[in-house]
């Protein structure tokens, strides 16, 4: 056990001083923020003051553009082509240009601009096109406008959960789905990042012939658990640091731009309820905040003790499992460039849980989802992803005992592969000689 904690701490502390391991630990924290940050930032940029002139030639639309926080309208008295000259002049955003016709109400015109117009601009304006052309349509079908109106109706279904006891919960599918989502790509994307990291430290050993000198006094099974835990704490130390530096910036940021980016977003959505989507009657409001309330009650029916406790479990196992059969194909090669052949079985998995997300999401409690969360090879990410709709107990006991078992048996066959492949040089090796060397007597 002693060699075990000394071969964990030697990995742990070269790895963590590198310079490579403290610029990423810079860098992602930065990146990761910035993804929340920049669209942010972007939309806020996005949501200054912009002038669009009009011409109306059908004196139709133009009573219907009221100025937001964040467009007014002016309207113009020129002919167009002296409007598209005058764009820059002017200091306008873009010229709409609805023409007149002989025979029906106009369903469409032109907006010029000097770049890519903005999508809400966009959709503000055809939004008071379409509510004017669907009111003069009603008037020439001699239909009362306010009859429509009447009869639009907004469902709200809620989704309720039922326990055993008999307690019922507010629950969100849309909301499983997501958090399930994320929560396995995470661990897929981990599992791929420090599992190489592994292979290309065993290739590395074994190149140098380092490995050599730390054999003789180790045996192979105790240098591989302590080369991948060692590796795992690495990868768990960086994550910590990464959601810790990244709350920061992030709360910082919000801190700093919290009065603007309110303000953005009131005006947006004032734009929006009272043009794009309009709402006709209290009774949509009230679905609206409904909506609204239900969501944060969704959110507070998920078990989180379970959902992060069963992050750090599947993220460490599969992480474990992965590593040690990565490991045993750094040990087979003697370059990156003949990992390929044996990477392919390894990774099949992986991309097959992902590929089969939608499936487990449609139907979380099916046989499909059960069997993948049950098999320590896909368990990692399909059990992540099943977890948020609800899993019994006992599916996650035999998935964790699985998942250990899988992870033992693995590193077992990693050490064997280990044991003989570090030690020959210069061998193109195949599935038939790794077979051979799993089949050697201690």
């Amino acid at each position: 056990m002693n060699k075990v904690l000394l071969i964990l701490k030697r990995e742990y502390l070269t790895r963590v001083k590198k310079k490579s391991f403290i610029v990423m630990t810079i860098l992602g924290p930065i990146l990761l923020a910035a993804l929340f940050i920049v669209p942010v930032y972007i939309a806020e940029m996005e949501g200054s003051n912009k002038v669009v002139g009009v011409i109306d030639e059908t004196n139709i639309f133009w009573h219907g553009f009221k100025n937001t926080d964040n467009i007014q309208f002016l309207k113009l008295d020129t002919d167009i082509e002296t409007a598209k000259k005058d764009i820059e002049n002017n200091d306008l955003y873009a010229v709409l240009y609805i023409p007149k016709t002989e025979l029906s109400v106009p369903q469409s015109a032109k907006l010029y601009s000097t770049g890519q117009p903005n999508i809400v601009v966009k959709g503000y304006i055809k939004g008071v096109m379409r509510k004017e052309v669907e009111a003069l349509k009603l008037q020439a079908s001699g239909v009362d406008p306010n009859i429509l109106k009447s009869i639009k109706t907004s469902i709200n279904l809620l989704t309720i959960k039922i326990n055993k006891a008999g307690e019922e919960k507010q629950s969100s599918t849309e909301l499983s789905m997501a958090i399930g989502f994320i929560g396995g790509f995470i661990i897929y994307i981990f599992i791929f990042m420090y599992g190489a990291l592994v292979m290309r430290g065993v290739i590395e050993e074994k190149v140098n012939r380092i490995v050599e000198v730390i054999v003789s006094s180790v045996k192979p099974f105790q240098l591989m658990m302590g080369k991948i835990v060692g590796v795992a704490l690495v990868g768990l130390t960086q994550f910590a640091l990464w959601v810790i530096f990244t709350l920061i910036i992030v709360s910082g940021f919000l801190s700093v731009y919290s009065t603007d980016i309110s303000k953005f977003k009131q005006s947006q959505l004032q734009m929006q309820t009272e043009n794009i989507v309009p709402m006709e009657d209290m009774s949509q409001e009230s679905n609206v905040n409904e909506s609204v309330i239900a969501v944060f009650e969704s959110i507070q029916s998920i078990n989180f003790p379970v959902m992060i406790g069963s992050f750090l479990f599947f993220f460490l196992g599969g992480y474990l499992l992965y590593a040690s059969l990565f490991a045993a194909i750094g040990a087979a090669v003697d370059s990156e460039t003949d990992t390929q052949q044996f990477m392919l079985p390894v990774t099949i998995p992986l991309i097959l849980s992902l590929v089969l997300a939608q499936v487990i999401i449609t139907n979380p409690d099916g046989p499909i989802a059960f069997w993948l969360s049950i098999i320590p090879l896909t368990s990692p990410i399909i059990m992540m992803i099943r977890i948020p709709f609800g899993v019994p107990f006992i599916d996650l006991f035999l998935s964790f005992t699985l998942l250990i078992l899988g992870f033992i048996g693995s590193t077992w066959i990693a050490a064997k592969i280990y044991r003989t492949g570090i030690l020959i040089y210069g061998k193109k090796v195949n599935y038939q000689e790794l077979w051979k060397w799993l089949k050697y007597k201690n």
